[in-house]
This record gives C-alpha cells, sequence and structure tokens, in this order.
C-alpha cells in the first residue's frame, strides 16, 4: 500500500448506534469506510461506501466480502452490527435466540475467516468487536449474554492466531449505551439498568475505545475484553 493511501476499514452496522459512531469517527480521522448494514448508511464523505446486506445470510456475506476483498485488504474490521430479543425462562424463543447468534457470531466468524487470513498476510490489521457488559450474566438476557460471550472466546482463540503475524483482536464490552435499541419494541418494559455513572454510556465513548485499539498505540493489546462500564465493575 502506498505510503500516502488512506487506510480502509470494514464496519458493520453503520445505519444506526454504536457502529454509526464508529463510522463517523473513522472517516473523521481520515479512514475509507466500507459499511455492511442490512439498513442504508448515509455519510457524507466520499471515503464511504454501503454495502446493503443482511449480516445473516451467509451468501450474500460472502459475495459482499468477495467484492471488497478483491480490491482491498481492510487495515481494520470492526463487527458492531447486534440486535437484542428479551425473555425469561419459560418464554425464551429459539427464534430470537438463533437471530442473535447468526448476527453476533457466525457474522463474526464468517468475517475473520476471510479478512484475518489476508491480514496475516500482509502482516498487519486490527479486528474489534462489540460485545456487551451483558456477556457476564444477567436475567431476562441469558440468549443475547450468550451469543455476547461467544465473541470473547472466539477473540481470544483468534487473538492467539494471529499475534505473531502483526495483527491484533480484541472486544469492546460496553453497558447499556444510549442507541436506537433501547426504543426498539422487541424489549419492550425492559429497562436499561444505569451503571453507578448515573447515565447511559454514549455511542461516542465506545467509537473512541475502538478507535484507540485500531490505531497503532495499541499494537500491544490483543485477546481483551475491554469494559465501558460506567462503574458497574467496581459495584459493591
Amino acid at each position: 500500500m502506498p505510503t500516502n493511501a488512506k487506510p480502509t476499514a470494514l464496519v458493520t452496522g453503520v445505519s444506526s448506534g454504536i457502529g454509526r459512531a464508529i463510522a463517523e469517527s473513522l472517516l473523521q480521522e481520515g479512514w475509507q469506510v466500507h459499511g455492511l448494514d442490512i439498513a442504508l448508511g448515509q455519510f457524507d464523505s466520499a471515503d464511504y461506501t454501503h454495502w446493503r446486506v443482511d449480516l445473516t445470510d451467509a451468501m450474500a456475506l460472502s459475495q459482499v466480502l468477495d467484492d471488497i476483498l478483491g480490491s482491498v485488504t481492510p487495515m481494520a474490521l470492526v463487527h458492531a452490527a447486534g440486535v437484542l430479543r428479551v425473555g425469561a425462562l419459560g418464554h425464551l424463543q429459539q427464534a430470537d435466540g438463533a437471530l442473535m447468534w447468526q448476527l453476533h457470531v457466525d457474522a463474526a466468524v464468517q468475517l475473520a475467516n476471510r479478512v484475518l487470513p489476508a491480514m496475516h498476510r500482509r502482516q498487519q490489521g486490527k479486528m474489534v468487536m462489540v460485545g456487551s457488559r451483558v456477556s457476564r450474566g444477567m436475567a431476562g438476557r441469558s440468549q443475547y449474554a450468550a451469543s455476547k460471550a461467544a465473541l470473547v472466546s472466539l477473540a481470544r482463540s483468534w487473538a492467539a492466531e494471529s499475534a505473531s503475524q502483526g495483527v491484533t483482536v480484541n472486544v469492546v464490552s460496553p453497558a447499556a449505551t444510549d442507541t436506537p435499541m433501547l426504543k426498539d419494541p422487541a424489549r419492550a418494559n425492559t429497562m436499561p439498568r444505569l451503571p453507578p455513572l448515573g447515565r447511559l454510556i454514549r455511542a461516542d465513548e465506545v467509537a473512541s475505545l475502538v478507535l484507540y485499539l485500531l490505531g497503532p498505540q495499541a499494537a500491544g493489546i490483543t485477546g481483551q475484553d475491554i469494559a465501558i462500564c460506567g462503574g458497574s465493575s467496581v459495584q459493591a
């Protein structure tokens, strides 16, 4: 890659919330961004390319990756797409669990399986997945928690395979974040639990940490699950 070329990032879930904040921050920092989302992501930048794709459709995602990787190897891969379905024991829905697993885990596996080996060959690259503090377990969130916990195990495993290749893999796990997901009708009557900080985490705060992990100053950080918890981790 020419020394004056802009670095390229592939980001999922860019239409709103954390994914959008990450894409906006990358564009502001001079990156070229390929955004993947089933909804349209609109950014006022010539450096943004949108790929409208259902990330739970393996064949459709494979075609998009063929198109992207045919012309560029991303310097960064960020999997921020997410969905929340809630349910207590006795009311768990298999379809809800399958949707969350396909979007959070299966899509991450497909993305990493294609992009990380390309980064290995170049001996450079970074992957960040957006997890959740809920991955440690929470009443009424068992299926969501399981899918987010899986990301941590994947990141640690991929980090072990990638460290000697100059590639890092990490997870950023925010507490309840002020995004449109909180207004999803599918989570009616389940208000988020405020951390000791007394407010929801902001999407731009999550984006700032992701950008740090994608930068050269974070080259020694890999295989980690880093929480943005608003004090929840130290709550008695």
